[in-house]
């Protein structure tokens, strides 16, 4: 089951001289990294090229399926910009030597990812055990995977004795429909496609309860942020402007992400009732630039090493963590 970082990291020289690259290149524009089918605020933003214009470049979005695929394209030199990367796969990406440091919070995601047992299936809580010797599919090493893992620990599952395979969302979804899964763990489209068919095995209030958080992070490469600081501030900036327009806003503002997140507004709207997104205030205060993150940051790690899924963690992850871009937002 395990899967490293270290197949998407060379060695640190490399690392090093990529990022030099990266800086010393004129910047025409700025490429910044997405989910497909995860409808967030800042997506009017998106749609609307407020970022272009506050940065003064034209943004090119790349999506893509997971973090653990926006870690490997920051390490590359592809993206500059990655929003709502989980915080599980940045950071299992720093501790294996990744240039990258979170700069805000995306969006707090609540029960927008889960695991569901097929249909056809008699398992529930009460006796998971039965995962045991069952195939079930996960994007690995990231919040959903985590979230995986503390479930099935909570309710006495022997993770090594469950048949963990690693999917994309979409793949999850598909293997999922056709009975091939005895559960998917996914977000999303494929999460809504899932509970169609089948049963969460924990509630996403029974998992706060547990304490097991989730929550996306805006990051940044080093090197971007070492060159163009404005242009980080400014992506900020225009993320809470686009906040708060939906806040303002809401029936103007949700066609708009759910064509840009490639939902139905119906779809989308439902993801969106999940999420909970945070301005500069909110951002600065200890729950989360401020100190939270990086503490959980440590506790994701440090919980990954226990599993035997990473090496080593970090031991501290603050390094990783730089409220001052949120500081100069306006």
């Amino acid at each position: 089951m395990r899967k490293t970082f270290a197949s998407i990291l060379v060695a640190g020289s490399v690392l090093i001289a990529t990022a030099e690259t990266v800086a010393a290149a004129s910047q025409e524009k700025v490429t910044v990294a997405y989910f497909r089918e995860w409808p967030t605020a800042n997506q009017v933003a998106q749609a609307e090229k407020w970022y272009d214009e506050a940065l003064g470049v034209t943004v090119e979005w790349r999506p893509f399926d997971t973090g653990v695929e926006m870690a490997e394209a920051m390490v590359a030199g592809e993206v500059d910009i990655a929003y709502s990367m989980g915080v599980v796969p940045f950071a299992l990406a720093v501790a294996a030597g990744a240039p990258i440091k979170v700069v805000g919070v995306a969006v707090d995601t609540g029960g927008a990812d889960n695991c569901v047992i097929y249909k056809k299936e008699a398992i529930d809580r009460a006796n998971a055990h039965e995962l045991e010797g069952r195939k079930v599919a996960v994007p690995l090493n990231t919040v959903t995977h985590y979230k995986m893992l503390r479930s099935l620990d909570f309710l006495g599952v022997d993770v090594a004795k469950v048949e963990v395979t690693d999917m994309s969302p979409h793949d999850i979804d598909d293997a999922f429909l056709r009975g091939e899964l005895a559960m998917g763990c996914s977000w999303g489209g494929p999460l809504r496609r899932m509970k169609g068919q089948g049963w969460e095995l924990l509630s996403a209030n029974e998992q706060d309860r547990l304490g097991i958080r989730a929550f996306d992070v805006i990051a940044v490469t080093d090197a971007f942020a070492a060159e163009h600081p404005e242009m980080v501030t400014g992506f900020l900036a225009v993320t809470d402007r686009a906040i708060d327009y939906l806040d303002d806003e809401p029936e103007a503002a949700k066609p708009v992400i759910a064509e840009a997140a490639g939902m139905t507004p119906r779809e989308s709207e439902i993801v969106l009732s999940l999420f909970d997104f945070y301005t500069r205030d909110d951002q600065l205060t200890e729950r989360w630039m401020g100190g939270g993150v990086q503490t959980f940051l440590k506790e994701v790690a440090d919980f990954f090493q226990q599993q035997g899924e990473i090496d080593a963690a970090l031991d501290d992850y603050s390094a990783s963590v730089d409220a001052s871009f949120y500081e100069k937002a306006d």
